[in-house]
């Protein structure tokens, strides 16, 4: 197993999650391998920040920043990542609690030299307590989760999933942060794919880099009751396709769309016909599982053609910061 020292960043937002926040903290003290540091990075939020300082303040491994950049996940990351003092630098969500073996797990990926990133399994908590009987496993990624259609085991990917994944520090040498202006700001529409963004770009910088998911670095993901209605499902699908066009954009269709296109046209068609077989079979949410895939592709399209619109028009933008600071090992 690689010896890198690892520090996990968590990026908090609201003090509605507080006990979540703890939990997430709790979690990553508890390691089987311990962690370098915990950053917890505050966004924007005077009162939470003044919180954790006092609630952390007599814990050496737990450092309490503000972030440094604009508002919103991805500047909050790029703070943590250039106060970050580790070789490998991991990020967990903030409502998530990751299982004893989760940084183990991660460490033993970097054994090789070239892999540049480490994703995990992320399971989601239902907030009514069981998954509802109409939403498809095949769309978990709409609630940040790892959805059906993804390789078990330890596999090479395109992108690794943000709120369970870690990169080595010398991958944002060479690609830059997260590009603000795409990912996600507090409760504001749930945009995402940063990080494949950021991903696509790494391997572009370094074509020799390999990227994992160990699926047996596992994460427990809060997904909130709000979030369990078809009315977020849809509003989520509809932002997964803007921000598909904006990656589409800045690294290009083929690379921006090539997992994309796997997905859509055996992992979908398969769920929907299982949805279907279910229905038939009389088993409960069958034909809702299919109707929500069939629903939630043709939401996610049309929100790539607006997204697309919108972006050749200039009205789109982000941009990647190069990440200054950090001690490199």
């Amino acid at each position: 197993m690689s010896d890198l020292d690892i520090s996990v960043v968590i990026c908090v937002y609201t003090e509605d999650r507080w006990e979540d926040i703890l939990a997430a903290v709790s979690s990553v003290r508890a390691q089987s391998r311990p962690a370098l540091e915990t950053l917890l990075v505050v966004d924007h939020n005077p009162t939470l920040l003044d919180r954790l300082a006092k609630e952390y303040k007599e814990v050496e491994e737990v450092r309490v920043l503000a972030n440094a950049g604009p508002r919103g996940l991805s500047a909050g990351r790029n703070t943590g990542i250039a106060a970050a003092r580790g070789e490998v630098i991991a990020f967990l969500d903030d409502d998530a609690v990751a299982e004893r073996e989760w940084l183990r797990r991660f460490a033993e990926g970097y054994a090789d030299p070239r892999v540049m990133a480490v994703g995990g399994r992320t399971m989601p908590i239902w907030a009514s307590g069981r998954r509802p009987a109409w939403f498809p496993e095949e769309f978990d990624w709409v609630v940040g989760c790892t959805y059906k259609g993804l390789p078990p085991g330890l596999v090479r990917v395109r992108n690794v999933l943000g709120g369970n994944a870690s990169f080595r520090r010398t991958a944002f040498d060479a690609a830059g942060g997260f590009a603000t202006g795409i990912g996600r700001d507090g409760d504001k529409r749930p945009l995402g794919c940063e990080e494949t963004e950021l991903c696509i770009r790494l391997t572009r910088a370094r074509p020799d880099a390999v990227l994992l998911i160990d699926d047996r670095a596992v994460i427990h993901h809060r997904v909130p009751e709000a979030r369990e209605h078809f009315g977020y499902f849809r509003t989520r699908a509809y932002a997964e396709g803007l921000s598909k066009a904006l990656v589409a954009r800045s690294v290009g269709a083929d690379k921006g769309l090539e997992s994309e296109r796997r997905y859509t046209t055996r992992v979908l068609p398969a769920g929907v016909v299982r949805g279907l077989r279910d229905a038939v079979l009389a088993r409960p949410g069958g034909a809702g599982r299919a109707g929500a895939i069939v629903a939630g592709v043709l939401t996610a399209a049309g929100g790539y053609v607006v997204g697309s619109v919108r972006a050749r028009k200039g009205g789109a933008t982000f941009s990647v910061v190069e990440i200054e600071g950090g001690s490199h090992g």
